[in-house]
């Protein structure tokens, strides 16, 4: 029987830095699940599987090595899927990530996958989900899927468009300078074991869409100012000494399939980081929300984000660093992941927005959640999405501390929001 040859890929221009800054105890990894009206069949589940990774040979991949650069290798046949036996984002070492880059959880009635970033960014990984699920309802309960919302044909072959770079395709010419303040960096009380904490705010979409109207501003310009006020809380309890406080920015990734035409399941996200300077004095809510609205109406053009592009794929183009070997590239971005990747916000929003499917799905899905691994030296992280009339913001954390969510869900509280409030937490020991 003749052996099929694996396809192969480059990293694209945004996952270089992963494979490079990944540490012992940490490496960038994210979470979606989907939480089922039934529980899951893991039979069923495995045999769908085992069919959905031949359409995204991009994601059913692992990471390898090479002389000059990581590249990812398709996977010859799908990962077994496992019972989800401890805390979502369980550390996936690099020596499994060169066996395989991502992983099928379930659980009762949930299934989840966790996938390392350099494979795909959350709309990508999005795709992923959705399409499996598709398969899985079809396979469970004899459906028909009308293919849409992201959910891909399984019979078709992937699609070029699918497998592009898309960095090296909408690059300018003119390039912007990474340099940026530092900004406050928050602490706490590290889980001895590496537990992630995750604690989910749920709101009613309606109710919170119609709260950042009343503002005139965005859903995420509305919850990254709450944030930022918690934070400025925080910093003024930490540091008495307004002179010694820092900015206080957050990391809000930009989905840039909405403003260029791409079809890419790989990485294509760029980020702002909007922020206040409380050294400035005190910022009311609004403050803060008009601020963050005017910063990102600069950023969040065509021509900024071709800069932002020009610079980094510039990097990659160099013709000293292409053809410099890889262990010495790997201290190169260490060091500059350490410089620059996490020192310029205190954390990360991510806000996948209001996920669709497919009207023969809905019956099926109750529910669905987007969980950010916590940075290497930053200890919390957001995700959010809404799914039918809930939004779900999940807070990760690998600290004992809850401080920043308990902050943030009161003043959400304070201002008339109804929010439902569960965790995984652990009690005190």
């Amino acid at each position: 029987m003749k052996k099929t040859k694996l396809r192969w890929m480059k990293l694209d221009n945004a996952a270089k830095i992963y494979p490079a800054a990944k540490r012992r105890n940490w490496s960038n990894v994210f979470r979606l699940s989907a939480t089922l009206t039934e529980t899951v069949d893991p039979y069923v589940l495995q045999n769908v599987l085992d069919n959905v990774v031949k359409r995204f040979p991009s994601i059913s991949a692992r990471i390898r090595r090479g002389m000059f650069w990581y590249y990812l290798e398709e996977l010859p046949k799908a990962p077994r899927i496992q019972m989800e036996a401890c805390h979502p984002l369980a550390p996936m070492p690099f020596h499994m990530i060169r066996k395989c880059a991502f992983r099928v959880l379930y659980y009762e009635n949930r299934i989840a996958i966790e996938l390392f970033h350099a494979l795909t960014d959350g709309n990508g990984a999005m795709v992923f989900l959705k399409t499996l699920l598709s398969e899985y309802l079809k396979a469970k309960y004899n459906i028909a899927v009308t293919p849409g919302y992201g959910v891909l044909d399984c019979e078709e072959d992937p699609r070029e468009e699918e497998l592009e770079d898309s960095f090296l395709v909408h690059a300018g010419d003119v390039k912007q300078s990474r340099r940026d303040v530092s900004a406050y960096r928050l602490r706490g009380m590290r889980e001895p074991d590496g537990y992630i904490n995750v604690i989910t705010g749920m709101l009613d979409v309606r109710e919170i869409l119609a709260m950042a109207k009343s503002y005139k501003v965005s859903l995420t310009v509305f919850l990254s100012a709450v944030l930022i006020q918690s934070i400025i809380e925080m910093q003024e309890a930490a540091v008495p000494d307004i002179k010694k406080r820092k900015p206080v920015k957050i990391l809000i990734p930009v989905d840039l399939r909405r403003i260029y035409a791409s079809e890419s399941l790989r990485n294509f996200v760029l980020y702002v980081t909007p922020g206040v300077n409380p050294k400035l004095g005190t910022f009311t809510l609004e403050e803060i929300m008009q601020s963050i609205h005017h910063q990102m109406g600069v950023e969040l053009t065509d021509k900024q984000m071709k800069m932002k592009i020009a610079k980094n794929v510039a990097d990659e183009l160099n013709p000293v660093l292409r053809f410099t070997p890889l262990f010495l590239k790997n201290i190169a971005m260490k060091l500059v992941y350490n410089a620059i990747g996490e020192t310029k916000s205190c954390l990360t929003l991510s806000n996948l927005g209001a996920i669709k499917l497919p009207d023969e799905m809905i019956p099926y899905i109750k529910r669905m959640d987007f969980i950010l691994g916590t940075q290497a030296t930053r200890p919390n992280n957001c995700g959010v999405l809404s799914y039918g009339d809930k939004m779900y913001i999940n807070f990760t954390r690998n600290i004992k501390e809850s401080t920043l969510e308990r902050i943030f869900f009161t003043k959400l509280r304070s201002m008339g929001l109804h929010v439902a409030v569960e965790s995984n937490s652990r009690s005190k020991r």
